[in-house]
């Protein structure tokens, strides 16, 4: 305690200025990070750096920690490079004014869940083909970047429009981010795996293809039957009602652990073959 209070009485205010700006261009970074998929690239290489720098102090390696001095500058130089997509997002929204805005992300959600959820009745309704890809932990901004940005409110009006098939952007898959669609018309992997069911057409296998690539979660809806279809991890719950598939999405969504969502899938698997079983 004695060693913390003397170097608090040695700080001047450049001293604070100093660390306060250290800490905002940090925060600034991971701020931007934030939902890409550099995030796991940035773990990988802060933890590289700790255990380089631990090995080379507690070990009086001399050519080794030589080499490592050499490495800094081109890692330097390599960072713009790797982040090169992340920074430019960075500078865009730094333009717009629009790098620290902080939004009821909550509220967002809970609203773009609703106009969801009312959108997809109505299409299946309708037997409107959509899919709907959610972000979550993993970034989509490469899938974003094929499609047509929109950053706009979700509302179901807008959903109705998108999918209308005589429109442009019907074709492809909107991504919402943040309660927000950030962009319509994009293009989605498909899945080389192999179904067994014949009426699993492309819209269903680029759901299934996203969630093998990613930790995100789709919603498909199909034009020839008209049902819901929920799609993560490389696997498909078929038959949807809207009751469940708010309850599915909200768990899925609010959720922090994305590890934790195999206990839910055996349930929903089960429930969805005693659905199944109750119809034949």
């Amino acid at each position: 305690m004695w060693d913390l209070t003397w170097v608090l009485q040695r700080l001047s205010w450049s001293d604070l200025l100093d660390i306060f700006l250290v800490a905002l261009l940090f925060f600034g970074l991971f701020y931007t990070l934030r939902g890409t998929r550099a995030v796991p690239l940035v773990r990988g290489i802060t933890a590289l750096l700790v255990a380089l720098a631990l090995l080379s102090r507690l070990i009086e390696l001399r050519a080794f920690s030589w080499m490592i001095q050499q490495l800094l500058p081109a890692l330097l130089v390599a960072v713009p490079v790797i982040f090169q997509p992340e920074l430019r997002r960075a500078l865009e929204r730094l333009g717009r004014g629009r790098l620290f805005l902080i939004t009821s992300q909550d509220q967002l959600r809970g609203n773009a869940m609703h106009a969801i959820v009312t959108a997809t009745q109505q299409m299946a309704e309708r037997r409107t083909g959509a899919l709907i890809v959610f972000e979550r932990q993993t970034g989509l901004q490469e899938y974003v970047e094929t499609g047509i940005p929109l950053d706009s409110i979700v509302t179901t009006e807008l959903l109705l429009t998108i999918f209308e098939p005589h429109t442009v952007l019907h074709d492809g898959a909107i991504i919402v981010r943040d309660g927000r669609i950030a962009a319509a018309a994009c293009v989605m992997p498909l899945t080389a795996a192999f179904l067994s069911d014949r009426q699993l057409g492309l819209r269903h296998r680029a759901g299934i293809g996203i969630t093998e690539d990613s930790d995100a979660v789709a919603l498909v809806v199909s034009e020839e039957r008209g049902r819901i279809s929920l799609t993560h991890n490389g696997r498909i719950i078929r038959d949807l009602d809207t009751g469940r598939l708010e309850s599915i999405l909200n768990t899925f969504l609010n959720q922090h652990r994305p590890d934790a969502t195999p206990g839910l899938w055996q349930r929903l698997r089960r429930a969805n073959r005693r659905n199944a079983g109750g119809k034949g």
